[in-house]
């Protein structure tokens, strides 16, 4: 006898959240690895020998790989639906972390970093399209709320790891190799992944017969205009570490403790703002523009108190765009075109953050004022996009409500 269309909606939503955790437990030991590193390659740099300018440079150019190269990987899952071969592999060039230990000057550092951002662009769009078929079972908002925060939680426990480091060793190569540790809990948990969820698709067909019926985004542009000027203002941490250490504002050990409490504070927001978008959509990126100006006030200041508080935004904002974009992009993108879209619209995120990056850590060497002053300026055109984008929504959905009424 089959099942009722009850059973299966109950069967796909148990495996479903059951893929989302085994995923978002795989996000939590690759970004323990990839963000304990994060917390402090400012400060490491600048032992190297680099300057802010070069801080920047890395930390954009990082960001900007880490996103550009996923329109690639994003086309070639969407044609092949290769999902866990590419995220496997991806996975796999976390190795470059532990062996920034064995860095002695600042351009092998930062050829490893990128190559750790190049594993960052190979998997994510395959993760990503992944979680977009388990998450149409229990909410979209939800579903990558969960997986961020626990993908968050591991960025917590990364810089604590390299605070103990710094604290009972005094350097940074004990903490490096710490690190490659949970590189095999990655391994592990995809391999279960896989063997229980072979073909992620299937969840989103079987859930009512044919997958969710659902339109393009309304007007590609002015989503991604919105998305480049948001992120061209929002500034990378390695540079806030950067300040933090330059100023003496605060010591070598207690960054990564920074950066930990922010992420702690991302894994909260990552919640809170998942359920906010099931129930009101993408108007919550408004708070982008807002989180970002907040930011560079408060973080680049020189009083410890109020730059400790501007990496908490720094925190939020993170939890607050990664969710938001991808389960927009889920939401609103035909099955067979989602993974495509990822590509594109990671490819502009990427693209805004290299760029922004690299102006910031150059007008860091200017003054201050400037870099707050490009801020400003910015993510006041992004609040301007964010209304064309607005519109753009408006006018798709009294088409459609025209469209339905024609006989």
């Amino acid at each position: 006898m089959p099942d009722s269309p009850l059973d299966t909606s109950q069967r796909v939503r148990d495996i479903s959240v059951h893929l989302i955790l085994l995923l978002g437990v795989a996000s939590l030991c690759g970004s323990l690895v990839s963000n304990g590193a994060r917390s402090v390659t400012g400060p490491y740099i600048l032992l190297l020998g680099g300057s802010a300018a070069v801080v920047g440079l890395i930390a954009g150019f990082g960001e900007f790989v880490g996103y550009a190269l996923r329109f690639v990987a994003g086309s070639y899952v969407g044609q092949g639906r290769h999902y866990w071969k590419v995220a496997m592999a991806g996975y796999g060039l976390l190795v470059a972390i532990p062996l920034l230990a064995f860095a002695g000057r600042w351009e092998v550092a930062a050829f490893l970093i990128i190559f750790e951002r190049i594993g960052k662009a190979i998997r994510t769009p395959a993760r990503d399209t992944i979680l977009s078929h388990a998450t149409a079972a229990v909410g979209r908002g939800w579903g990558f709320g969960v997986h961020k925060a626990l993908d968050q939680a591991g960025a917590v426990i990364g810089p604590l790891v390299m605070v103990a480091a710094l604290v009972f060793t005094g350097g940074y190569t004990a903490g490096f190799l710490l690190l490659g540790i949970p590189l095999f809990g990655v391994a592990i948990v995809l391999l279960i992944a896989r063997s229980a969820v072979p073909r992620p698709g299937r969840l989103e067909v079987q859930l009512n017969g044919r997958g969710e019926e659902t339109a393009d985004l309304p007007g590609i542009r002015p989503y991604a205009t919105f998305i480049f000027l948001g992120m061209a203002g929002f500034a990378a941490f390695p540079l806030i570490s950067y300040h933090f250490k330059a100023q003496a504002i605060i010591s070598d050990a207690a960054i990564p403790l920074v950066y930990a409490s922010a992420m702690a504070v991302s894994v909260v927001v990552a919640l809170l703002i998942g359920r906010a978008f099931d129930r009101i959509g993408a108007h919550a990126l408004l708070t982008i523009p807002v989180l970002s100006t907040a930011m560079v006030l408060f973080a680049f200041s020189l009083t410890p108190g109020m730059a400790v508080a501007g990496s908490l935004a720094w925190g939020a904002g993170i939890g607050i765009f990664e969710t938001v974009l991808r389960a927009s992009i889920a939401e609103s993108t035909a099955l067979e075109r989602r993974g495509e879209v990822y590509g594109i619209l990671s490819a502009v995120f990427g693209t805004a953050w290299f760029m922004g990056s690299a102006v910031m850590g150059v007008l860091y060497d200017v003054s201050l004022t400037h870099v707050v002053a490009y801020v400003i300026i910015v993510e006041s055109a992004a609040v301007a996009a964010y209304l064309w984008m607005y519109r753009a929504r408006i006018v798709v959905r009294f088409q459609e409500e025209i469209g339905d009424r024609i006989p």
